[in-house]
């Protein structure tokens, strides 16, 4: 079996030896990979679907890991009980959806070691949920599959909420700027791209309002222009 790019580096952030659960599993390739691998001994494999947790129990059939996984239908980390895995895994989904999830279970979201997010979008909203809600971000990487580049989260509850100095750090995260991520200029232009096409849009428009989004979008590119 292999990973694409994006599955393989929330892989690789899981940390060897620790239990797991892969929350949104689909056909469960994270978890039957760590466990072929020998990274992790358990992995829970949970989804909202009945479609594709049938999809994990015949991934997880086929490799022979019955004894190793539990699989679980329902929704979201609510099918976890606390202290029974280390490391979460929730990737695929909006950044608005998995901050509701970890605030439907607060006890298991914070017992946990370390939290890996993969939001598909509304990553800023996903960011300003957990640096206002006592999380503390410890790592961001990028990955790039296809034309798309993804943001992963890495993060762990320690009830100290963080205030940033400037908005601009939620869009494009401080942990990709101190680690020099690879990506971070390609991703950054791609910001900027996308705000000088919502200019594009405002030419021959007029009103307060229309002035108000053309002169913010402006601010967030120049910022943008300055983080390169």
């Amino acid at each position: 079996m292999k990973l694409t790019d994006r599955l393989l580096k929330i892989a690789s952030l899981v940390s060897k030896g620790k239990k797991i659960a892969d929350i949104g599993t689909d056909h469960g390739y994270i978890p039957v990979y760590l466990l072929n691998k020998g990274t992790i001994p358990f992995a829970i494999l949970a989804d909202v679907n009945k479609g594709p947790l049938e999809n994990a129990r015949k991934e997880v059939k086929y490799n022979n890991l019955i004894d190793k996984t539990d699989l679980r239908l329902g929704s979201g980390i609510g099918v976890l009980k606390k202290d029974e895995v280390d490391e979460i895994i929730i990737a695929g989904m909006g950044g608005i959806l998995i901050s509701e999830l970890l605030e439907a279970n607060k006890e298991v979201a914070h017992s946990v070691d370390k939290l890996i997010l993969q939001p598909m979008q509304a990553q800023e909203e996903l960011r300003k949920y957990l640096l206002g809600n006592g999380y503390e971000i410890v790592n961001e990487v990028l990955v790039k599959e296809d034309f798309r580049i993804y943001e992963i989260i890495e993060t762990k509850y320690t009830g100290k909420n963080t205030i940033l100095e400037d908005e601009i750090y939620f869009e494009v995260s401080k942990k990709l700027i101190e680690n020099n991520d690879p990506l971070l200029k390609e991703f950054i232009d791609k910001k900027i791209y996308k705000y000088n096409s919502i200019i594009k849009k405002l030419e021959g428009k007029n009103g307060e309002a229309v002035e108000a989004k053309r002169n913010d979008t402006k601010a967030i590119i120049e910022k943008l222009n300055k983080l390169i």
